[in-house]
């Protein structure tokens, strides 16, 4: 088996075989769509010894924040296999090459929607990022308000809410600190209306991606930086209750809706979304920053069975200003505490507290090392509002 990035030439059987793993067809200006964004760079193939394309995968560069921190992530996607290639450790050895190469470009962190969360955990994954989705009738939106300040319905305009966006975006872990291609092939993709809040002295504080068909709103993106644009835009929703039936929303884990209406009786799911990993410890921690504090220091032993350059022991060494660095120990008979990479990613970009891992039996170590921890990883909350 030869794992190699595709080429040019391998454009028409990689989408045939999309097609056939995701059971869809392509239509031909999406198919032209396609062909002029291909970047055979990003793609990642694994061929038989005849050059026949068995399984591949789709390594995209993004940016994501963490902690306040822009980071350089790699998007894993579109991963595919022919059904004959299917339980001959493809994937395995893609996932693997995908975590080298990852490493080589300085990606230290890694992001995948999975098909199945079991699968990706065995290679070092982890589920980080959930959302709320709500599914209201008119009776259940907030009371109007009249905010003052307007509403205005304007043409899909990048320039108009990157800036939003960016606000809320820093908020969280695992947005993406999104590019103006990503704006203007993702976000403005899909078919809807923008509508933009502005305050009272005409400065934009929010706005709304979403369509009206069939008697449903669907918001597909909310962002509003401000309480009184959070209020307007409500006020704006509420406007289309007469020719809505339900309005389908997705939001953060964090957002209080049901706490700030009158009945919060309305259907409400909590959805496992995305996944992520840590691809370089040491290099992803030398960029994180930690609560400030007294200078700490621990060793910690460290397991990653697919990453070598992940597992041993290492002494981590945290600032008074919150900047860290990890270094490879030679001595692991004194680490403090134990961990295997999901574990760390759960701890760093999953938003689990320590002491949460510690009683499930996923971190080793005595109640100094766990409280130690407790006050220097940060309390934050994950949310991820695209798709790749």
């Amino acid at each position: 088996m030869d794992i190699r990035h595709l080429t040019l030439e391998d454009f028409d059987e990689r989408i045939a075989l999309s097609e056939f793993a995701f059971q869809f067809k392509l239509p031909q200006d999406r198919r032209e769509t396609e062909l002029q964004y291909f970047r055979p760079e990003e793609h990642l193939g694994a061929f038989d010894d005849q050059g026949k394309l068995l399984s591949a995968l789709i390594l995209l560069p993004f940016r994501v924040w963490v902690n306040g921190t822009s980071m350089e992530m790699g998007g894993i996607a579109g991963v595919a296999t022919w059904p004959e290639a299917r339980r001959h450790g493809c994937v395995s050895r893609l996932l693997r090459a995908s975590l080298e190469k990852m490493r080589e470009q300085g990606q230290t962190v890694s992001m995948l929607h999975p098909f199945a969360f079991p699968f990706y955990r065995k290679y070092g994954w982890e589920m980080t990022c959930e959302r709320k989705k709500y599914e209201l009738e008119p009776r259940h939106f907030p009371a109007k308000r009249n905010e003052p300040g307007n509403v205005e319905r304007i043409a899909p305009d990048t320039a108009a809410v990157a800036g939003l966006y960016a606000k809320a975006a820093l908020r969280y872990t695992g947005t993406l600190d999104r590019t103006e291609e990503w704006w203007t092939r993702k976000r403005w993709s899909t078919p809807g209306l923008l509508a933009l809040y502005r305050n009272e002295a005409g400065e934009p504080e929010g706005y709304l991606h979403y369509q009206v068909e069939n008697r449903v709103m669907t918001v597909l993106e909310w962002v509003s930086v401000t309480e009184g644009a959070r209020r307007g835009l409500w006020d704006f929703v509420g406007n289309h209750d007469s020719m809505i039936d339900r309005l389908l929303l997705t939001m953060p884990s964090d957002d209080p809706l049901p706490f700030l209406v009158a009945d919060p009786r309305f259907k409400q799911e909590t959805h496992p979304y995305f996944m992520s990993r840590i691809v370089d410890a040491e290099a992803f921690v030398s960029q994180y920053r930690f609560a400030s504090g007294a200078e700490d220091s621990l060793l910690l032993r460290l397991q990653d069975a697919h990453a070598a350059w992940n597992d041993g022991t290492f002494r981590l060494s945290i600032g008074a200003d919150g900047k860290a660095e990890m270094a490879r120990a030679e001595d692991d008979s004194a680490a403090a505490v134990t961990l295997d990479i999901q574990t760390l990613t759960a701890l760093l970009l999953g938003g689990r507290r320590p002491g949460l891992l510690a009683e499930a039996g996923r971190l080793g170590g005595d109640s100094y090392v766990v409280d130690l921890l407790e006050r220097r990883v940060p309390r934050y909350d994950t949310y991820l509002m695209d798709f790749f």
